[in-house]
C-alpha cells in the first residue's frame, strides 16, 4: 500500500540521488545505489511525517515505470500511517480517536510519530477504534 517507485539519478559528484514524485519533500542521496535505496527509507519516512503533522492526506504512491525500483517505510511505519490514513478518510479528528480510546492527546501524538517506537497492540486499539484492522504478512 505505501511502495513509493523512487528516482535514482547520478549526481555530478559521484553520488545516487534518491527522489519520490509522490513525496516531493524526501529528498537523499548515497555513495551507491544501494545507498541511496537504504537511505531512501528514512527520507520517505521524514517526508511522510510532514503530512502528518500537517494533518494532510498521504500521498497515494503511482504505479512504478517498469522496472522502477519502490520504496517503503518499515513495517510499523505502515501500520502507523495506515491508521492515520483511516482516520483521514472516515473524517476523524485526534481529539476525537482519543475519546474513542480513553487516551490523552500526547498518547495520539506518539501514536502518529514516525519515530517514536509505538507497540502493535497500540496501533491495532487505534484501527479497532476507526472500524478497522491490523493485518500482518510475512513474504
Amino acid at each position: 500500500m505505501f511502495d513509493y517507485p523512487v528516482t535514482l539519478t547520478p549526481d555530478d559528484n559521484g553520488t545516487i540521488l534518491a527522489t519520490f514524485a509522490d513525496v516531493p519533500e524526501a529528498i537523499t542521496f548515497g555513495a551507491d545505489e544501494d545507498e541511496a535505496l537504504l537511505n531512501a527509507v528514512d527520507a520517505l519516512e521524514t517526508g511522510l511525517s510532514f503530512y502528518i503533522d500537517e494533518r494532510r492526506s498521504l500521498p497515494m504512491p503511482s504505479r512504478p515505470a517498469q522496472g522502477q525500483k519502490t520504496v517503503r517505510p518499515s513495517a510499523l511505519e505502515c501500520a502507523k500511517l495506515g491508521v492515520y490514513q483511516a482516520m483521514i478518510e472516515e473524517g476523524v479528528k485526534k481529539s476525537e480517536l482519543a475519546r474513542r480510546m480513553g487516551w490523552h492527546m500526547p498518547q495520539i501524538d506518539r501514536l502518529f510519530d514516525l519515530n517514536h517506537a509505538s507497540r502493535l497492540d497500540q496501533i491495532e486499539a487505534a484501527a479497532r477504534a476507526l472500524g478497522k484492522s491490523v493485518t500482518v504478512r510475512v513474504m
